[in-house]
């Protein structure tokens, strides 16, 4: 089995740049890194997918840092009411073997975001037709497909429903068999009217609540983070399971 200190130090802290794009894991996508991903899960320690901490440099809008703390992470379970309707509808292809989900506050509390992790059942090639037509449909920049958060009592996130949804980011992996998604809002509870995707709410020089406030950067900057999060725990189960490896 692998260390749990080895698992919990893959993550930590980590980001990649403030870039919107998903990188890929350094060593690219295998066949191995994509059958471990169905049951990784049931072992990785939750401060590896969802580490209490994660910095942005650079992130925010301006170029200015984001913090990001963990204030609740939910049991894992499946996706039976996870979802609005229409998300649920467009997932349904890749099937659904797990969902993690926690939520963050952002260094001033003034924002909270909640990250998703769906483990799938697909293939590679169910995946790749995923992602295919999430892209060709341009899925991402619909509303009707906001994720749902997940509050938690005597938190910042005490107040955080459908009607606070501010942006979102869905980012349907490459390579692995997950779908990272977030959605933001704000920690007082506000309803928002004019929700926006993370592109275009991170979009600079943008004037609407969500852009102003930052969310559309916390939502991207989450889910880039923990898809890197996600990447670098298949890499150390891979190293260490690899023959000759002290486990």
């Amino acid at each position: 089995m692998v260390g749990i200190g080895l698992l919990v130090g893959a993550c930590i802290g980590r980001w990649i740049g403030g870039a919107p794009a998903v990188a890929q894991p350094a060593d690219g996508p295998t066949a191995a890194g994509y059958a471990e991903s169905h049951d990784l899960w049931q072992s990785a320690p939750v401060d590896s997918l969802f580490p209490r901490m994660l910095k942005g440099p650079g992130a925010g809008p301006g170029g200015a840092d984001r913090t990001w703390i963990r204030i609740g992470v939910a049991p894992d379970s499946d996706c039976e009411g996870a979802f609005d309707p229409m998300l649920a509808q467009a997932l349904a292809p890749a099937g659904c073997r797990r969902l993690l989900r926690a939520t963050y506050t952002d260094a001033t509390s003034s924002n909270v975001t909640t990250v998703g992790l769906l483990i799938t059942r697909a293939d590679p090639a169910a995946m790749a037709r995923l992602s295919a037509r999430w892209s060709a449909q341009h899925l991402g920049d619909n509303p009707k497909l906001m994720p749902r958060p997940v509050p938690f009592p005597g938190t910042d996130s005490a107040g955080f429903g459908l009607p606070q949804r501010a942006s979102w980011q869905v980012l349907i992996l490459d390579g692995l068999p997950a779908v990272v998604y977030t959605v933001s809002g704000f920690a007082d509870g506000r309803a928002v009217t004019d929700p926006q995707p993370a592109d275009t709410a991170a979009v600079q020089g943008a004037t609407s609540a969500p852009a102003q406030a930052g969310l559309g950067y916390d939502a991207r900057g989450l889910a880039v983070a923990v898809e890197q999060c996600l990447a670098a725990v298949v890499r150390t189960v891979l190293h260490t399971s690899a023959p000759g490896t002290v486990q």
